[in-house]
């Protein structure tokens, strides 16, 4: 790509962003409200993106060989956990992600080395 179609594609980018941000203002202004159809999506695609987000990131995971999955279980049990106790999404994720990393780099079996018990 040239500078100008680098530009081009960035400007498009922003006016698309700016597009999705702004148009709910302008269309159902303060003192109207949305349709019911709006609200309820409002309310289910939180939601519904997370399920995705969950499945779409445990779509590779080997149940068969390897670690059986053992390390993605335990990271979803950390971050479901985390969620439950203090419902912070961006605590919960990053719990889940520390803890997955933690494993997959074999921060445990060190750290359990290092306490004798391996």
């Amino acid at each position: 790509m040239t500078t100008t179609q680098q530009l081009i594609t960035i400007g498009i980018v922003v006016l698309g962003t700016m597009a999705t941000r702004f148009l709910p203002f302008f269309i159902w202004p303060e003192g109207r409200r949305p349709p019911a159809l709006v609200t309820r999506l409002g309310g289910l695609l939180p939601a519904a993106v997370m399920g995705l987000l969950v499945v779409y990131s445990l779509r590779h995971t080997n149940l068969v060989g390897g670690d059986h999955g053992l390390y993605e279980a335990l990271a979803l049990l950390v971050t479901a956990l985390v969620h439950l106790r203090w419902r912070n999404m961006m605590v919960s994720i990053a719990c889940g992600t520390l803890t997955y990393m933690a494993l997959v780099q074999g921060w445990l079996t060190f750290l359990v080395s290092l306490a004798g018990l391996g």
